[in-house]
């Protein structure tokens, strides 16, 4: 097993250094001059003078590989640069947006998990009956919802007719529930089909009637060999999303005005903050990579089969 994690390391490694060479790469290509735009929000405009200066200060001036040798030196440490927008650097812009999006994020996939898990298991177990038509129609009008017409339905309805909760911002509990659910709605129906298609596929199989013959009550079959079986599908789609909620998410921060990455990454396309864009792809690149081997980790948890071919590998 450490063989095995020690290999995935070297590739995430490998991963993440082609990553921040596309990244820088695109970045450097671009018509735009950060020196430029860092003499612009100086108010020195178009200054030579000035803008010479800034290109020799952050090696602006020199070829692209010593440009990104120094970048990726930076990197290393958490240095992105200086952020345009926020005349602050990067790293220090992310990190205070950070835990917004933790939070975030963590409330989401927790409502999430305790909507798709009981109606997914519920649609499975009564199959092609009435609970189970009306699940997955409601699933399905949840898929085809867009996200940010859900967050501008429930500001209509709960903030500015009913007055039970903020418009937008970030800095209290309430603030907290309509991003949340707008996030949850839409993951919660595609999870709920997914579930239900995984169980009713584990169902089917032989092992169902051998717990039956030998007198296995139905409520012990489907929780203690049904659902763990489905969880080795699903696990690697619910790291996938919350790595992606980690990431920010770029509409429902920007609909509730939420003081996030995803929102910060928005603000530095518009306004062309080419360093915080770096910063945060290879933040979401780590974010990825890492989700990526603790679902590998887990899945040795959770199926014995893999963990006892590796042990076997390894001797």
């Amino acid at each position: 097993m450490k063989r095995e994690i020690i290999k995935r390391l070297i590739s995430l490694v490998i991963i993440l250094f082609g990553l921040s060479l596309m990244t820088f790469g695109l970045t450097y290509i671009l018509p735009s001059n950060p020196a430029e735009q860092l003499a612009e929000s100086m108010g020195a405009g178009h200054d030579r003078e000035v803008i010479a200066k800034i290109e020799e200060k952050y090696g602006l001036d020199k070829s692209f590989g010593e440009q990104y040798v120094n970048w990726l030196k930076g990197a290393l440490h958490g240095d992105f640069g200086m952020s345009v927008k926020y005349a602050q650097p990067v790293s220090q812009v992310l990190g205070r947006k950070l835990p917004n999006t933790v939070k975030l994020a963590v409330a989401s996939f927790i409502l999430m998990i305790l909507i798709s898990f009981p109606l997914g298991i519920l649609s499975a177990v009564y199959k092609d009956k009435k609970a189970d038509y009306i699940i997955r129609f409601m699933s399905f009008i949840g898929i085809s919802l867009p996200s940010f017409w859900v967050g501008m339905m429930m500001i209509y309805f709960f903030a500015v007719k009913m007055h039970w909760l903020p418009v937008g911002g970030s800095d209290s509990f309430k603030s907290l529930i309509m991003p949340s659910v707008t996030l949850s709605l839409s993951m919660s129906a595609y999870y709920i089909r997914r579930i239900r298609a995984v169980m009713v596929e584990q169902m089917n199989e032989e092992y169902i009637n051998g717990c039956q013959a030998r007198g296995i009550g139905r409520f012990r079959t489907i929780f203690f060999h049904v659902l763990p079986n489905s969880l080795l599908t699903v696990v690697t789609m619910l790291g996938m999303s919350f790595g992606g909620l980690l990431g920010g998410t770029m509409i429902v921060e920007t609909v509730f005005s939420w003081n996030g990455i995803g929102s910060a990454a928005v603000a530095a396309i518009s306004g062309r903050d080419y360093q915080l864009i770096q910063g945060y792809v290879m933040w979401m690149g780590c974010i990825y990579v890492l989700v990526n081997l603790l679902v590998d980790i887990s899945y040795q948890w959770l199926d014995p089969r893999i963990r006892r071919g590796a042990l076997q590998h390894e001797e």
